[in-house]
């Protein structure tokens, strides 16, 4: 069967872009199934053997509702200042710390017995009651122990706590967590009942402190009325404090209608001394006299009749005359007026005096300051206000030791438990994440180690990786003859012989694809030298050689085959001719060619073997004799096929190349280096000379699985037959 042939393109074409092909992803399933397949069933084993060894825990769950604060009667005036948000994140978090505390953990420890030593050891300790050291650490060992199956989460954006823990026993899973909850519940009730006791007690001594101090500023007061001889008795002692009020704020009014009267006394003063002017009489002033403010009108108008008056006629006209006796007049009557004022100004100004001075007397009177001076009326008042403080803050402080100790008998609940924990089933291990985390672990592992054995392929599987990588065609791909099919009736056949035998065989087809491939590698000018090489030894170019040589000949050209491996002459010892004069012989003269030429009639081939041994093959091959030659059998026969060593150890087939045609570069399947194969054909391509890649040893069964060409391998039997 012949599969990858392509139509031979030059070295330096441009290669396709590579695009993605899920065919590719399918066939890369395909050819690692097993070891994907083994792989995640390793992992499922694991997993069921985890399964199987691990122990079973259980969790249950109840509920907590953290509920507004209740206030206690009486505490609005008290605790409106220091109000506790318990709807705030913070809180939230707060709560969730008091749950995984020592303290908290350690209540429910003790009461559920969970630091019971468990050991013979641990149990002869516990039985010393003196051992407070060993108690302990079986203590914290507990709550470490709890802690640990212990998990507390919110239940979405409600005030809801989830208290869970995790045991061996579902009942007692359970169990403890309606402990924890109770627990807690307790602790919420201990802690604002402790509180109020630390308040309550802060508060009393406090008021001792307070009653002291009211004492004494009582007294400090007393001893002072006492010394100065002031007595609160009569009608003064009757007063209230709002009458006292009342009495202040018309003293404040009187002061402030004195302190009038006597600014405006002092300005008719200055007006009467000639240090002001009319000018600047105060609006409040003239408001008072309607005279005042009439006269000063006539004063201007005479005064503008004057100005007129000068502008036409001398000062001493009777016209102007008149008006400055007119002016002079009103002047003696505002000087009167001004008088008049004065002296009513005086008057209100003594009246309202007299009033202050009543309305202070009576103040005195009603304080008790009596007639103090007013150092001792200043030191009367400090002491009052230091007692009237003492007393009201004493008072306060009173107040709220009641509110406290009412506070401290009023059980509000901040928390309480809304679902109590109930035996559930089995939470560890989870059977159904366990086998899904071993699935998708188990194929990942699968896959990467498919991708890892990819990578770590040597050889090219398929023609697109050839053309790809090396730019080059796949001009055959010949599959691996088993040894069973190598068989004539009852005798071996030798693999180049095989498609004499079984002309219509996939072998026989590859070399006929071989030859086309070649042919087409240069329309123009169709090649007749073929030199076969390969990168590295035991790749089957010989047997590719002889074989491409038999197919040319079977299909009636006139060929040569040239065993040009001066080294290891393959060609030669398979037609037992290692003996004969050849090559080497030709090109050092010790020959001529008809004794070196060997013709196999039944074969319809000719045959030069490589000859004598020679000690600088390279030479032989470089010569201008084995140019000769090549003409001379380019002229001579139809198709010359040159076997020559393998790239890699030798130099041989680069010299080779220069003389032939095309190259063709025989490589084994799935196995020959890509980097070897590509450094090869670089040191062989000079002038474009490489037809290109013959695919040997090809394995049907795992090539079908790379995909392409490959997998019509069964739809492709019936064109063939043995």
């Amino acid at each position: 069967m012949n599969v990858g042939f392509r139509i031979p393109v030059k070295l330096d074409s441009k290669l396709p872009e590579r695009t993605f092909d899920l065919r590719e992803y399918l066939n890369f399933v395909w050819r690692h199934w097993m070891l994907i397949a083994s792989v995640t069933a390793l992992g499922f084993v694991v997993a069921v053997a985890y399964l199987a060894r691990a122990i079973p825990l259980y969790t249950a769950t109840t509920q907590v509702l953290l509920e507004q604060r209740e206030k206690a009667p009486g505490l609005d005036a008290v605790n409106d200042g220091g109000r506790i948000d318990t709807y705030s994140y913070s809180y939230v978090e707060n709560q969730l710390a008091i749950l995984r505390s020592d303290s908290l953990l350690r209540r429910v420890v003790i009461k559920e017995q969970l630091a019971e030593p468990n050991t013979k050891e641990a149990q002869a300790s516990a039985q010393n009651k003196d051992d407070s050291a060993s108690a302990e650490r079986a203590i914290l060992d507990g709550i470490n122990r709890l802690r640990g199956a212990l998990a507390i989460s919110r239940s979405g954006q409600a005030q809801v706590l989830n208290i869970s823990i995790t045991w061996g026993n579902p009942i007692r899973a359970a169990q403890l967590a309606n402990a924890v909850a109770d627990a807690y519940v307790l602790d919420q009730l201990d802690a604002r009942l402790e509180s109020a006791k630390r308040a309550s007690g802060w508060l009393s001594d406090r008021l001792i402190e307070l009653r002291k101090q009211l004492s004494d500023s009582e007294e400090a007061l007393a001893t002072f009325r006492k010394g100065h001889g002031l007595t609160r008795s009569g009608p003064t002692v009757a007063l209230n404090d709002q009458q006292l009020a009342d009495l202040n704020s018309k003293l404040i009014v009187a002061r402030t209608e004195v302190a009038e009267k006597k600014a405006r006394v002092n300005f008719l003063a200055d007006l009467a001394a000639g240090k002001k002017t009319l000018d600047a009489l105060p609006d409040s002033l003239q408001s008072t006299s309607s005279v005042m403010g009439t006269l000063r009108e006539k004063l201007a108008d005479a005064s503008q009749r004057q100005a007129d008056l000068l502008a036409r006629y001398s000062s001493r006209h009777p016209a102007v005359v008149n008006v400055e006796a007119e002016k002079r007049d009103i002047g003696r009557s505002i000087a009167a007026e001004s008088q008049r004022i004065a002296q009513t100004a005086n008057s209100e100004y003594t009246l309202v005096k007299a009033h202050l001075d009543a309305i202070e007397q009576a103040m005195r009177e009603a304080t008790g300051q009596g007639e103090l001076n007013n150092d001792d009326a200043v030191r009367l008042r400090e002491l009052e206000r230091t007692a009237a403080v003492n007393k009201s803050l004493f008072e306060d402080f009173l107040q709220k030791a009641k509110i406290t100790d009412e506070q401290s008998t009023f059980r509000a609940r901040d928390v309480r438990v809304i679902m109590p924990a109930q035996p559930g089933g089995q939470s560890y291990p989870d059977t159904r994440k366990v086998l899904l985390i071993a699935l998708f672990a188990g194929l990942g592992l699968g896959v990467g180690g498919a991708f890892a054995v990819e990578m770590l392929r040597a050889g090219f599987t398929t023609p697109r990786e050839v053309e790809q990588t090396l730019g080059i065609p796949v001009l055959a791909s010949v599959r691996k003859l088993k040894r069973n099919e190598l068989v004539k009736d009852g005798k071996s056949v030798p693999v180049p012989f095989y498609q004499l035998h079984y002309p219509l065989s996939p072998f026989s087809e590859a070399m006929r694809t071989l030859r086309s491939s070649i042919l087409m590698s240069d329309v123009d000018q169709p090649p007749k030298v073929i030199h076969v090489t390969s990168a590295r030894p035991s790749e089957g170019k010989t047997t590719i050689a002889m074989s491409l040589a038999i197919s040319a000949a079977f299909a009636g050209m006139k060929v040569v085959l040239v065993d040009a491996d001066l080294r290891h002459p393959s060609a030669s010892r398979f037609f037992k001719l290692e003996k004969e004069k050849g090559l080497v012989d030709l090109l050092t003269g010790a020959a001529t060619a008809e004794d070196v030429l060997s013709s196999y009639k039944d074969l319809k081939l000719t045959v030069l073997p490589a000859g004598s041994k020679s000690l600088n093959p390279s030479d032989v091959l470089g010569s201008e004799r084995m140019k000769g030659l090549i003409a001379r059998l380019r002229e001579g026969f139809d198709y010359v096929v040159l076997d020559t060593p393998p790239v890699g150890p030798v130099v041989d087939p680069i010299i080779l190349a220069n003389l032939a045609d095309k190259t063709v570069f025989v490589i084994q399947w799935a196995s020959t280096p890509r980097e070897l194969v590509e450094k090869s054909i670089q040191q062989v391509s000079m002038h474009k000379r490489v037809a290109g890649v013959v695919f040997n040893s090809v394995n049907q069964d795992r090539a079908k699985k790379y995909g392409g060409e490959y997998s019509y391998g069964k739809a492709y039997e019936k064109y063939y037959s043995e």
